[in-house]
């Protein structure tokens, strides 16, 4: 209906290419507002790359930059691996979906030793802290038809828990059921 106005219409410019400078500053950029794991840090400004391309002859030691952020302390993989990992837990994941989300963020298996024992000691509470945000077992209002409880046994399933356990949680209709189980499992 009315024509767009010149400036309106005006393409986008494409963003500047990256040198070594601009390159340490998105690292610096990103670190400062995430926490963060070398391999997550290194596929950020991989994609920045990809994305604005590279100034230089010779290709970025990527790795080589996120070494030198954990020298600096700015990258901490095993502190990482604590916050993420107990907040999973908190939140009531088990045990290997922890693993699988430490494993997806490019957590080495040093680091992640730590928490894979965390959570087997807290397996039991993340279990429990995820049928009551779930409201599964004896934290549900009313007793669940055996297709809800099949449903709810494979949420447990997903959410990394051990089958046992799952089983224990989702076919209990009191809070007396559940009470020994910290020393099942």
């Amino acid at each position: 209906m009315f024509p767009k106005s010149r400036s309106s219409r005006a393409e986008r410019r494409p963003p500047k290419p990256l040198n070594e400078t601009s390159l340490r500053d998105l690292a610096l950029y990103y670190l400062g507002r995430f926490a963060s794991t070398r391999a997550k840090l290194v596929q950020y400004l991989e994609r920045k790359l990809r994305e604005r391309g590279w100034e230089g002859d010779a290709p970025p030691d990527l790795v080589a930059l996120a070494d030198r952020c954990a020298e600096l302390g700015y990258v901490d993989d095993a502190a990482y691996a604590a916050m993420k990992g107990g907040a999973l837990l908190r939140r009531g994941y088990g045990a290997r979906r922890v693993e699988q989300a430490l494993t997806a963020a490019g957590v080495k298996e040093p680091d992640r030793g730590e928490m894979r024992a965390a959570g087997k000691d807290q397996a039991v509470s993340s279990a429990m802290a995820f049928a009551r945000r779930k409201r599964i077992g004896a934290f549900a209002d009313q007793p669940a038809d055996p297709d809800k409880r099949r449903k709810q046994l494979q949420a447990f399933i997903r959410a990394g828990h051990d089958f046992a356990l799952a089983r224990a949680l989702v076919f209990a209709d009191s809070m007396d059921q559940i009470a020994g189980l910290e020393e099942d499992f």
